[in-house]
């Protein structure tokens, strides 16, 4: 057995197998990553507010910014509660960032990319009717 390794017998000074340790292991880190990923998004929000009253003005972009911080924020608090569907908040943000998209490229993009951004927004809104369903039933 290598050194410093555990088989988790009574002979090797810990009671603990090696794959309880690594769940615990893993799931530490997820929570270390949530922990820096939340205030991660907290500073990129407060930046963002300080922003627009450094310019005096909110555009609609600048409100759809802050869905997309308040989904990421819910989508961090949807893992750690265990309630709700987890895996629709990823296309909720998909959502909120190809409208974002739209409305920041505005009147300069070319029609085509508008109908397929709104369609992949189609696509997306009925994934996420979907994954509601599912995980209700």
């Amino acid at each position: 057995m290598a050194l410093g390794m555990s088989d988790g017998s009574p002979e090797s000074g810990t009671d603990e197998s090696s794959p309880a340790l690594a769940d615990r292991t893993f799931k530490a880190l997820e929570h270390l990553l949530l922990i820096i990923a939340t205030a991660m998004t907290l500073a990129a929000v407060v930046a963002e507010v300080v922003l627009v009253f450094e310019k005096r003005s909110v555009d609609l972009a600048d409100i759809l910014l802050m869905f997309l911080y308040t989904e990421v924020l819910a989508m961090i608090a949807i893992f750690y509660t265990g309630r709700g569907s987890f895996f629709v908040f990823p296309i909720f943000i998909a959502i909120t960032a190809l409208a974002r998209l739209i409305v920041l490229q505005g009147k300069d993009m070319a029609p085509q990319n508008v109908l397929f951004e709104a369609g992949a927004i189609f696509l997306l809104a009925i994934a996420a009717l979907i994954m509601g369903r599912v995980k209700s039933n």
